[in-house]
């Protein structure tokens, strides 16, 4: 028998065991919600006073809520990639901003199309055409932030059959667009993170990125009232997460938690245990837990495992690490984190240069940043996107320094657990064919840039990675 056969058979009993399915043994539907840009901590029910997310609170005090959710990359879409592929940045062949996924990628969305399930995309899609196969149904959305066609796409869909919806929002990305029927804030209504000015325009700027996760909320208010109208909600296990933390200095693609941390919620009262969770966790798991609930088979490309046994105990482990990528976006970069308990591990491999994102400059809170700068009088804190040459390692202990501050990497007292760092980097850098090219992709508007005889390669390319499928360490290796 050749795979395209066994694939076919495998897909046909699947579905069939779907559409007979009971209702005592119906299968489960599926609403993944992704936000665009917006930090772990952004939301109510992670503590903060200010932003009014009501609808992702209720869902978080009738679920779980991972307080240590990691993303494999804090850039849009080689973390979209790295989640829809349940693998790492550098083995999906889409490492970097604006690369799409390879022809014939594995793409978990399309395992449950195969195996029965109704499939539909709305909104934010940044993952290339490729993806397209693994939806029923595609829509650009609606709105200002492509969520007003959520709710009719499930009114529409068809009734006999179980399904997944990835709605990707874009809130809260800049531009902000403010709009009536939710929530606005006034600048003194912002906490300003120690690594930003202090000042107007800042608290300006943040004041309309609260707008937009209010405006998030809104929306998955509207669908689970409809889940509910249409009496499936006990039935839907609902994801609440982002792709990478908010659009300002020293936060999206950086690896910092501001900028690598998702929130992360689950909803499904009849199999999760209503909690928090401080397990470590990957977004490359996402794509083993909807598959392990869905009792729909996990390909051997997917790196990720699942999250069901957090679920049933909030204090079960997965894993004891972590991993995350920083590529090229818009600017020339190579860092590689590594999160193990309380310690968090960052190598730059490219230090000879300032770590910049595209938000280190724009909006209110860049300009300021800019401005403080020129005028030498930043704090130390502040001075981080400014740094050239910058640490080829930093280790911070995030219990103690939340906002990693303070490097502790030349500190004579942590070289044992920094040598163990070091060396889970090393072990996961050979297992999953991670490298760092000869030729970089240069910064955009550089001198190299302009060059159009400039060739760069991609993480991973020299060594295959896209057709390895090791996951790497799981656990601490000795």
């Amino acid at each position: 028998m050749n795979h395209q056969f066994l694939t076919s058979l495998r897909a046909f009993i699947f579905s069939a065991a779907l559409v007979h399915a009971d209702k005592a043994s119906s299968p489960l539907n599926f609403v993944f919600f992704i936000a665009d840009d917006i930090s772990y901590e952004d939301l109510g029910c992670y503590g903060h006073p200010t932003i009014k997310t009501p609808h992702i609170d209720r869902l978080a005090s009738n679920g779980m809520r991972f307080n240590n959710a990691y993303l494999t990359s804090s850039s849009c879409s080689p973390s979209r990639c790295s989640i829809i592929t349940g693998r790492y940045p550098h083995n999906t062949g889409a490492a970097e901003l604006h690369t799409t996924l390879p022809e014939n990628p594995s793409l978990f969305p399309l395992l449950l199309k195969d195996a029965g399930y109704y499939t539909a995309l709305s909104g934010k899609h940044h993952m290339g055409k490729s993806a397209n196969i693994a939806f029923s149904k595609i829509s650009r959305g609606k709105g200002a932030g492509l969520e007003e066609d959520w709710v009719s796409i499930l009114q529409n869909r068809p009734k006999n059959i179980p399904f997944f919806c990835w709605y990707a929002s874009s809130d809260a990305h800049r531009d902000w667009a403010i709009r009536p029927g939710t929530p606005t804030y006034q600048p003194e209504d912002v906490i300003v993170p120690p690594y930003m000015v202090n000042g107007p325009e800042t608290r300006r700027d943040l004041a309309g990125y609260y707008h937009e996760i209010s405006r998030f909320d809104h929306y998955i208010g509207l669908v689970v009232e409809e889940l509910e109208r249409q009496n499936v909600l006990e039935n839907t296990v609902i994801i609440v997460m982002a792709d990478n933390g908010r659009p300002f200095p020293r936060c999206k693609t950086r690896l910092y938690d501001s900028g690598i941390k998702t929130p992360f919620i689950i909803h499904y009262p009849k199999g999760t245990k209503t909690g928090v969770s401080s397990s470590l966790i990957s977004s490359i798991d996402v794509s083993a837990t909807v598959l392990d609930l869905a009792k729909v088979p996990k390909s051997e490309r997917i790196q990720g495992v699942s999250l069901t046994p957090i679920m049933k105990n909030p204090k079960a482990t997965v894993r004891d690490l972590v991993f995350a990528e920083h590529n090229w976006h818009v600017y020339r970069s190579h860092e590689r984190l590594v999160r193990m308990g309380d310690w968090l591990y960052i190598r730059n491999n490219v230090p000879d240069q300032q770590n910049l994102c595209v938000e280190a400059y724009i909006g209110g809170a860049g300009k300021e940043l800019k401005a403080a700068h020129q005028a030498g009088t930043l704090t130390k804190a502040q001075m981080n996107i400014f740094q050239n040459p910058c640490p080829e390692e930093e280790l911070y202990h995030v219990g103690k320094d939340p906002e990693q501050l303070t490097n502790l990497a030349d500190n004579p007292e942590n070289e044992t657990i920094l040598k163990t760092m070091r060396k889970q980097l090393k072990i996961w850098t050979e297992q999953t064919g991670d490298t760092l090219p000869k030729n970089l992709k240069p910064s955009r508007g550089s001198k190299e840039a302009r060059n159009k005889k400039t060739k760069s390669e991609m993480p991973g390319a020299s060594s295959g990675a896209q057709q390895i499928n090791h996951p790497g360490p799981i656990r601490v290796q000795p």
